[in-house]
């Protein structure tokens, strides 16, 4: 599966991707955001790769996000918590190089899965769960057309103590 947009395109896991998503899951520097704990075994990423991919089985979905131009991948899209019954998923996003990012990858990306989201899976919404700190997923979510509808308060531990989480959610236009 690939959807094409006009600088990148989302496509389906392969099994050449291990390498690639050892290296990102394991990258202790995005944890944070990624709520990951402890690292992950090249044998789980294989695993997890090349077992039969069902988002109404598994109630996830990832998607590789590669340049057009030299078709590098660049970084991955999720689905998560896909929820038929109430019509909504979870959407999580990662440019994995600084190099990569601030070049409007990511939200050529997200409009891409947001439109497969609402056009092809028929979600009625989709949401976010974002750290009070991180200001520029924040403006760039925002930016997309998601609103904050609430704050969970101390809702991340961390070894500082506890921040605030916020939610956005994006409802299908009618």
């Amino acid at each position: 599966m690939a959807l094409s947009g006009e600088n990148i395109m989302l496509r389906a896991l392969e099994s050449t991707d291990v390498d690639l998503l050892y290296r990102w899951e394991n990258n202790t520097a995005i944890w944070k955001v990624s709520n990951t704990l402890v690292p992950f075994s090249r044998e789980n990423i294989e695993q997890f790769i090349t077992y039969e991919r069902d988002i109404y089985s598994d109630k996830q979905l990832r998607l590789i996000i590669c340049k057009i131009d030299d078709k590098k991948s660049i970084g991955c899209i999720d689905l998560f918590d896909f929820d038929m019954r109430n019509q909504r998923a979870g959407i999580g996003i990662l440019i994995a190089e600084e190099s990569d990012r601030k070049k409007g990858y990511a939200s050529e990306a997200l409009k891409l899965l947001i439109d497969y989201s609402f056009d092809t899976l028929l979600l009625h919404q989709l949401y976010c769960n974002i750290p009070s700190d991180n200001h520029s997923s924040i403006r760039f979510f925002e930016k997309i057309g998601f609103v904050k509808v609430c704050e969970k308060k101390d809702w991340i531990r961390n070894k500082d103590g506890w921040s605030d989480e916020h939610l956005f959610q994006m409802i299908k236009p009618t």
